[in-house]
């Protein structure tokens, strides 16, 4: 089993600048996820990008993690923590200092860009902390009940007839299946319910349209 913790991160800003929020959703092999999201003020959609970065790593490092591989739908915030972009808003270089000085406490970070899709988690529990809902650091993940509608029957008992032709998709549905794997195998199935992650697959395949409709 691989030692490399994932942690997916976002922030939110509802205004831009206006009241923002951080969120963070951390995985280790063989321990429960952890989550933490709150409001940091009226802010930029970039300055709570990289809050939700230096949080994170801070959260991951008191865990003892040492292997880290961060995923963010932040492309700017990505590139530039990777030397790709530089950094021109003097807003963001102080965190983007304290960033840079937080990875160096582990023996490897990486950072990868993912589309907003693959981020679902860390969006909605940004998207609760706005709404009066923070999660507190380390908070174990809180998973909402799925609500009833006539499709959800029909969706838990049988596959969708999907093409998946785009390969950034599949990569995206594969990552959705390698994280619930890891939970199961840490925690079973009672804090992540197998219908809820077919609902996200299912989601996914939708709003990128490649669920083949059967004709009338």
């Amino acid at each position: 089993m691989s030692d490399t913790a994932t942690m997916h991160i976002d922030g939110a800003s509802r205004g831009n600048p206006g009241p923002a929020a951080y969120a963070v959703v951390l995985a280790r092999p063989g321990l429960p996820v952890v989550e933490e999201a709150d409001t940091i003020g009226t802010a930029s959609n970039n300055v709570a990008e990289y809050t939700a970065l230096v949080e994170g790593l801070t959260l991951a490092a008191e865990l003892g993690v040492t292997a880290l591989a961060v995923f963010s739908d932040s492309e700017l915030m990505v590139k530039q923590m990777n030397g790709e972009y530089k950094v021109k808003n003097e807003d963001l270089r102080p965190l983007y200092e304290e960033a840079r000085a937080l990875r160096e406490r582990f023996a490897k970070v990486t950072l990868a860009h993912v589309r907003r899709e693959q981020n679902k988690r860390a969006d909605q529990i940004g998207n609760d902390a706005l709404d009066g809902k923070p999660r507190k650091r380390g908070a174990p993940p809180i998973v909402e009940p799925l609500a009833a509608s006539p499709e959800a029957p029909a969706r838990a008992l049988a596959k969708p007839k999907a093409s998946v032709t785009d390969a950034a998709v599949r990569a995206d549905a594969l990552q959705c299946l390698a994280d619930a794997a890891r939970h199961w195998a840490a925690n079973g199935t009672a804090g992540l319910p197998p219908d809820a992650v077919w609902e996200q697959l299912w989601s996914l395949l939708d709003e990128a349209g490649l669920l083949k409709k059967k004709a009338k």
